[in-house]
C-alpha cells in the first residue's frame, strides 16, 4: 500500500464515522423527548455531517478520480464504507443514543486533539476546526449519562443496559492496521494506543459518577474498518442514498 492509498483510506474512515453517526442522530429530528434535546441532537448531527463533508471532500481530492464528497457519501456500497460498527448501531431509546454518543465523542475529542498536530495540514485544520464542536458533544452526552445513571431506578437500569449492549463495540475505536502504520511513520496519524488510556480514564470517571458499571467482556465486535458491517448499515444507507439512487445526478 502506498502512502497516498493509506491517506485516502484514513480520510474515508474519519469521514465515514462522522457521516454515519450524523445520519443516525438526524433520525431524532422531531422525535426528541423534549424540545431542547430535539434541537441539540439535530445540531450535533449537523456538526458531524459538516465534519464528514470536509473529510470526504479531501478524500475525493486524494483519490483524484473525479468523485466529490456527495458521490462518496451517496454512491458507495456498504462494503466500501469504513466506519466503526459503534456509530451504525440503531438509535434504540434515548439512553442508547446518548451512550453511543458519549463513548464515541470521548474518543473523537482525544483523537482531534492529537490530529491538530498532524503533518497533513488539511487533516490538522479540519481537526482544529471541529474540536470545539466535539468538546460540546462530549460535555452534552456526559452530563446526560450522569443524569440518567444517577437518576431514578428505571433510568439507571436502562442506561446500564445501554452500556452493556454497546461496550462490545468500543475496542474497534482503537483498531490499527497497515494504514495506520504507514501514516504514523510520517506524522499524518499517530498510535491510537496512546489515547486509549486517556479514553478509558475519562469514560471510567463519568461512568463512576453515574454509578454505572463497565461490563467485563471476553470478546469485542469489529470489522467495520474492513467494510464488514452489521445489517443496520444497509438499512441506513437505503434511506440515506434513496434520492441519488433514484435520480442520479439530481440537483436542487
Amino acid at each position: 500500500m502506498t502512502e497516498k492509498e493509506a491517506l485516502f483510506e484514513y480520510t474515508l474512515r474519519l469521514g465515514d464515522d462522522s457521516l454515519i453517526l450524523g445520519q443516525r442522530l438526524s433520525e431524532w429530528c422531531g422525535h426528541g423527548p423534549i424540545l431542547e434535546e430535539d434541537i441539540a441532537l439535530t445540531n450535533i448531527a449537523l456538526d458531524l455531517v459538516g465534519q464528514a463533508t470536509s473529510f470526504l471532500s479531501y478524500a475525493g481530492k486524494i483519490e483524484a478520480k473525479g468523485r466529490n464528497e456527495d458521490q462518496l457519501a451517496f454512491l458507495r456500497f456498504d462494503i466500501e464504507y469504513k466506519n466503526i460498527l459503534l456509530v451504525e448501531q440503531p438509535n434504540g431509546d434515548f439512553g442508547d443514543t446518548l451512550m453511543r454518543q458519549f463513548l464515541f465523542a470521548t474518543f473523537q475529542r482525544f483523537l482531534y486533539e492529537k490530529l491538530q498536530e498532524s503533518t497533513d495540514v488539511t487533516i490538522a485544520a479540519i481537526a482544529e476546526k471541529s474540536l470545539k464542536e466535539v468538546k460540546y458533544h462530549f460535555k452534552h452526552s456526559a452530563e446526560w449519562i450522569i443524569r440518567l445513571g444517577d437518576g431514578t431506578a428505571e433510568s439507571h437500569a436502562r442506561i446500564q443496559n445501554s452500556l452493556d449492549n454497546l461496550w462490545r463495540f468500543t475496542e474497534e475505536l482503537f483498531f490499527q492496521d497497515e494504514v495506520n502504520e504507514i501514516l504514523n511513520k510520517v506524522g499524518v496519524a499517530f498510535d491510537l494506543q496512546g489515547i486509549k488510556a486517556l479514553w478509558i480514564d475519562q469514560v471510567t470517571t463519568v461512568l463512576s459518577e453515574a454509578t454505572l458499571k463497565i461490563p467485563v467482556l471476553q470478546y469485542f465486535n469489529n470489522g467495520g474498518r474492513a467494510g464488514m458491517h452489521s445489517e443496520h448499515l444497509g438499512k441506513l444507507l437505503a434511506e440515506m442514498q434513496f434520492m441519488q439512487r433514484a435520480y442520479p445526478g439530481n440537483t436542487w
